[in-house]
């Protein structure tokens, strides 16, 4: 069986180096593991109570939520805006996130890893703990460890963008081992 995970990067830059990770977590996945980078981030609309039912949500932000609903779980590689989330992924977030029928979004119990990047000495941690704060409220259930921050990524990377530090690629195994493991638990319960 291959477990498929979705990988959404909370940046829109074309040389990001949140995308750059979620290449590299797919360069190191564990066999058996299919890692899709999620690329309409952009095209999602500001997230809008009165589109959000069936007939009238967007195209965009409905892809989303299938490919959300679909996959075994989900691997976010978040910069840090502002001391927290960037806005673009937070609406991703919150289309994804509501269960007007209460029969469980798709984020619901959906096994999530979180790690980011930024060129700060502090890299993204406070972005990741925003993230596992709404997650509590959609019920996700996140991976708690190992920690992800690339911190001062601008070192980690090569001038061709591909993750060059190998304790950041001993981290990102390990966290795709953990969220591997997290799915598992999920099938088998």
């Amino acid at each position: 069986m291959t477990i498929k995970i979705l990988g959404v990067s909370g940046s829109l830059r074309a040389d990001s180096h949140n995308t750059a990770l979620l290449r590299a977590a797919q360069e190191h996945a564990p066999e058996g593991v299919e890692i899709e980078i999620y690329d309409r981030l952009r095209e999602i609309p500001p997230y809008d109570f009165d589109l959000d039912t069936e007939e009238l949500r967007p195209e965009p932000a409905a892809d989303l939520r299938r490919r959300v609903a679909e996959a075994d779980g989900l691997l976010i590689a978040t910069p840090e805006f502002n001391y927290s989330v960037p806005g673009v992924l937070k609406n991703a977030i919150d289309w994804a996130s509501t269960d007007w029928a209460r029969t469980g979004g798709p984020l619901d119990r959906k096994p999530t890893a979180i790690m980011g990047a930024a060129p700060t000495n502090f890299g993204t941690v406070r972005a990741q703990l925003a993230l596992r704060q709404v997650f509590v409220w959609t019920h996700t259930d996140v991976v708690v460890k190992p920690e992800v921050i690339v911190f001062r990524s601008y070192e980690r990377f090569d001038e061709k963008g591909n993750l060059a530090d190998e304790a950041t690629i001993g981290l990102v195994r390990e966290l795709l081992g953990a969220l591997t493991g997290k799915i598992a638990a999920a099938v088998a319960a």
